[in-house]
């Protein structure tokens, strides 16, 4: 069994494939900006308390709330 990892726990210049989304409430709203499902995605910045991140998708960067990053699940390359 594959364990994955949130995208929030990814360090930076990470790069890692979307699995799944946690939150009904944020899925539509993260599949209309790129992060869906089979796509990569980089960890590209982490401002200093954690909260946003800067992460590289679907050929540009993407800012996410903290919250956000907790409920995208991932699984590193």
């Amino acid at each position: 069994m594959t364990m994955y990892k949130r995208l929030s726990e990814i360090k930076i210049g990470q790069a890692v494939i979307i699995r799944a989304f946690e939150n009904d409430d944020i899925f539509l709203k993260l599949m209309e900006m790129g992060c869906v499902p089979g796509e990569q995605v980089t960890v590209e910045k982490i401002a200093p308390f954690k909260d946003p991140i800067s992460v590289s998708v679907a050929g540009y960067t993407l800012s996410l709330r903290l919250n956000e990053a907790e409920h995208i699940l991932v699984e590193e390359i």
